[in-house]
Order: structure tokens, then sequence, then C-alpha cells
């Protein structure tokens, strides 16, 4: 069972519920009052995990279950790859993030991830984390949203598996079409040059 001290390690806020909410004696049965500092810190915390119009905007343009058209350039030169699949997306933690599970396939072998975006009140920015059967790691990226082109881009870099201890930058564009059409493109950053290495189309479910 943890202790209160490792308890109180987990966030400010965790901490500061944890001291209001502690059992009092039976001659103080009102919560002690908060300094104007630990006021603020309340506020602030309390504003930084509030879900807003940004999570609404993702939840509405991705959230619900779509079919999928990856396209896979390994050589530029050469016809991509393509496979079919699916994707769930659900709204998660009080609708604070969008979990996106993908299954399909991916040259020739079975392949599945798990994703998750959201968007950070504290940072204000929107971030992509995206993990696979395909990879012992993790990619994190950041960036933003244009309403003109009802874009999301974000960027970031990931492990370079043909040169350990390298990182590569990357660049995911999300591209919102209409209610039931949004398209994903994926670049590398390889030896100075930009190239799209992966599209995938997505089509909502009927």
């Amino acid at each position: 069972m943890p202790t209160r001290t490792k308890l109180l390690t987990l966030t400010p806020l965790l901490a500061f519920a944890l001291a209001f909410a502690a059992p009092a004696s039976a001659q103080d049965t009102a919560p002690p009052e908060m300094s104007a500092e630990q006021k603020a810190m309340m506020d602030a915390w309390q504003k930084a995990s509030t879900p807003g119009a940004q999570h609404a905007q993702l939840a509405e343009h991705f959230s619900g279950s779509w079919t999928t058209k990856m396209s896979a350039w390994m050589d530029p030169a050469t016809p991509p790859a393509v496979e079919m699949g699916k994707t769930v997306n659900t709204p998660v933690l009080g609708a604070r993030q969008l979990r996106m599970d993908y299954s399909g396939m991916f040259m020739g072998q079975a392949f599945e991830g798990i994703g998750y975006s959201g968007y950070d009140n504290v940072k204000g920015k929107y971030f992509s984390s995206w993990t696979d059967n395909m990879s012992t790691g993790m990619a994190m990226l950041e960036g933003d949203y244009d309403a003109a082109s009802k874009t999301y881009t974000y960027r970031g870099e990931m492990a370079d598996a043909m040169k350990p201890g390298t990182m590569t930058p990357i660049r995911e564009v999300v591209r919102v079409v209409d209610k039931d059409h949004h398209v994903m493109e994926f670049y590398e950053t390889r030896d100075g040059k930009e190239r799209k290495t992966m599209q995938i189309e997505f089509n909502r479910a009927q």
C-alpha cells in the first residue's frame, strides 16, 4: 500500500486534494482555509485540467469507427504498398484525450497500434502519441490546428532503427475533409531531405 508521502508526490493537484480530504478530528470538522497561494495553485490546476473547445473539436472530427486505406512508400520512386484496415477512436479520461485503436495489415503482417491525441491547456498545443506491435518505442509529437484549411500539423522525432542512437525528424499532417472523411500524411526527414512515407485515408464506417 503506498504511503501518504508517496501519494503526495503524484501531482500538486492530488497533493492538495489529499490534504483537504484528510479525516478531520472530532473537535474540528471544518476543512482548513486555503491561503491565497494555495487557492491560486488550485485554480491554475483546475484550469489546466478542464476540457475545452479544442477537446470537443477533436472528438467531433475524429471519434467513431473508421475504415482505412494505408499507402506506404519504402522508396519514393516505386509505387506504395496499399493495405486496408480499421480504427476506432474513443474519447477517454473525461473527454480530455482521444484514443485510437488501429488494426490491419502492413507489409503482409498483422499490424495493430494505439495512439492518443489531445490538447494541452498549459502549453497551448495539440499532441499526438503512437506505439504499435512493430516497435518497442513510442513517437510523441506536438502541433497546431489551422482552421482555414482544417488541418492539424504535428512535429516530433522518432528513433531510427537503422542508426541506433539517432533520431529522425517527423511531421504528421491530418486534414479534415468533412465529417465522414479525413486524411493523415506522414513525413520523415533523412539526410536533410523530407519525404512522404505514409498516407492513411479514413472513411467513417456505416
